[in-house]
């Protein structure tokens, strides 16, 4: 299901794949965010770090009325503060979905799959 906005030239239709890149991008660009991880780490491998081609596997989007909700799961780095590296990749997806895209972001929901330590 692709996200779709009317403009005064036509309707402009924004596949998830595209979102997905760039929610990836913004989340994982967070100091204390290892990687994405599945959205279904049972079928997916529970201790698989989703790369730039899998951003999709992680990042759930659901389209409403007056904008869009995402889901993120990501893998934080050990003795990180989970709730700030929560805060700040809320912020960060919210902000580049709406200057790059021109969506507005009604909720960003952060799931933290695990936690790793930031060697591995």
């Amino acid at each position: 299901m692709a996200v779709k906005m009317q403009t005064q030239h036509g309707v402009v239709e924004i596949g998830n794949d595209v979102i997905a890149a760039i929610v990836g991008g913004a989340a994982t660009d967070n100091y204390g965010v290892v990687g994405m991880a599945s959205q279904n780490p049972l079928r997916d491998g529970i201790n698989q770090v989703l790369n730039g081609d899998n951003f999709a596997k992680g990042v759930v989007i659901s389209q409403h009325d007056n904008g869009v909700s995402v889901d993120v799961h990501i893998i934080v780095g050990y003795g990180m503060k989970i709730s700030e590296i929560s805060k700040s990749v809320q912020a960060r997806v919210k902000n580049d979905l709406n200057v790059m895209l021109g969506i507005v972001a009604n909720e960003v929901n952060v799931t933290v799959q695990g936690v790793r330590l930031l060697g591995e």
